[in-house]
């Protein structure tokens, strides 16, 4: 009989930064802890290990600083120009024909990026009861106002499709010009996309009491970043402190604009109401979306490779996943090692029997160099683990390394990593990562307060280039 995993066993959604004595949280229940030593364990028990989501821009992102409150950065466009809905009212055969293209590809002006004297490449996209056929053909006129070109085929028998109802494809691939002509008539300006990102500020507290501060109980509470002591106040101080590293991360990963109209615009008081583009955000606005669950075989990756090779066609990738997405991968791998005709194949691991016998895989090639690695934020259940449907995230594919853009501030083409973080700084004010200690206690002497209070703050925005070579899994 199979078994199954059974009942999850609960957990708290909800931290609180406040002390207060409950029974059924023993560390800050003073009664317990004052009046008696029960036969109990010293040490807290650490049910959930190390509970910090951060990890994912640490790993791939790089902090610069930044002392504006936009950032704006260029990016290139293709350098070459295709138009793929072009429409013409000539019939088959004719030696000559007028285009015109629907779709205006060059942005920066608005118009077709053809000159007389270009050689082009022509062939249906959408048949009307026709075969699929090619033209060649030679610009002979440019109405730029019109949004047309007339062009002479190459072909004896002229244009070798009907018109009706047909829509064709056009990509530039030379020119030719006669001997002794003048030279080509105007010229391509370079074709820059302009993206911008504003930071936004997060802020937290901690706040206990000077009386409080000096309550020792009997049980020794430890934190994830190796803290320890008697003194039950130190637990919370220092979660709240990983709790906002946590958010530092998850904001510039969850982060969006706030859309004119929306109540977050219209908010009043000190809470913030521009919002900002989270990695998230872009690359469904900019980049790739796998949509309709994991690509779990071969063909369905390589279709993300297909995709890869229509951009940038980067070399190196990281695919950062939840538990699922890992398994799929690492059965789609295994089943490339499975017994052949001839006996058995090891495929994409090079007849190497051990290194196939793993299935722990974390590095694979096909066609471009990848590596998985599992990301603890899709796997929190109080974060993004076990979210199914419309806004699941299964996995994110970040390109390695950097890319070139034009730095508006800089004034000049500078190398960028695809992910990196911009915080706010000058020479009197560092941003980046702000803790101070307000109050007359635990070594604050700036108040008459009786208490500590440790305030936290960051201003940052991330910042993601080249968002088409990222690729976002979804259900």
């Amino acid at each position: 009989m199979a078994g199954s995993v059974q009942t999850t066993p609960g957990f708290n959604l909800q931290p609180s930064a406040e002390q207060v004595a409950l029974s059924t949280n023993y560390i800050t229940n003073f009664d317990f802890l004052n009046q008696y030593l029960p036969d109990t364990y010293e040490k807290e028990f650490e049910r959930y290990g190390n509970r910090t989501v951060a990890s994912f821009l640490r790993m791939v992102g790089a902090e610069m600083p930044s002392n504006s409150d936009l950032i704006k950065w260029a990016e290139q466009g293709r350098l070459h120009t295709k138009y793929i809905n072009c429409t013409t009212t000539v019939l088959a055969a004719a030696d000559t024909a007028t285009f015109t293209i629907n779709d205006t590809l060059s942005p920066g002006t608005g118009a077709i990026a053809v000159r007389v004297g270009q050689t082009i490449h022509l062939s249906v996209k959408t048949l009307a009861g026709a075969a699929a056929t090619s033209n060649k053909a030679i610009v002979t006129a440019v109405d730029i106002a019109a949004g047309t070109i007339a062009v002479a085929f190459y072909e004896a028998g002229g244009m070798t499709t009907d018109n009706v109802g047909n829509i064709y494809e056009m990509f530039i691939y030379g020119s030719e010009f006669k001997k002794g002509t003048n030279g080509m008539q105007g010229s391509l300006e370079a074709d820059d996309d302009i993206f911008e990102n504003s930071p936004i500020i997060l802020k937290d507290k901690y706040a206990v009491s000077g009386s409080d501060m000096a309550q020792i109980g009997w049980v020794e509470v430890t934190t994830e970043n190796g803290a320890n002591g008697y003194l039950w106040y130190l637990k919370s101080e220092h979660e709240t402190r990983l709790r906002f590293d946590d958010y530092l991360e998850t904001s510039m990963i969850e982060a969006v604009p706030a859309e004119a109209g929306s109540g977050a615009i219209a908010a009043t008081g000190d809470v913030g109401n521009k919002g900002s583009d989270g990695i998230f955000y872009s690359v469904e606005q900019r980049g790739n979306v796998w949509a309709g669950g994991n690509p779990s075989s071969l063909a369905d990756f390589d279709n993300v490779i297909r995709r890869l090779d229509k951009q940038g066609a980067i070399e190196e990738n990281v695919i950062f996943l939840n538990r699922e997405f890992g398994f799929d991968i690492d059965d789609m791998l295994a089943a490339q090692n499975s017994y052949g005709a001839g006996g058995t194949s090891y495929g994409l691991f090079d007849n190497d029997k051990d290194m196939a016998l793993n299935l722990g895989f974390t590095g694979f090639r096909r066609g471009y160099d990848f590596y998985k690695t599992d990301w603890k934020y899709l796997n929190d259940p109080t974060m993004r683990g076990g979210l199914t449907g419309a806004g699941s995230v299964n996995g994110l594919l970040v390109p390695a390394g950097s890319t070139t853009v034009y730095d508006q501030v800089l004034g000049k083409n500078a190398k960028r990593p695809f992910l990196h973080v911009r915080y706010r700084a000058s020479e009197t004010e560092d941003r980046r990562y702000k803790t101070w200690i307000t109050g007359s206690a635990g070594g604050a002497q700036n108040s008459d307060l009786d208490a500590m209070e440790v305030n936290f703050l960051s201003e940052r925005a991330v910042c993601t280039l080249g968002a088409n070579n990222f690729f976002m899994f979804t259900d």
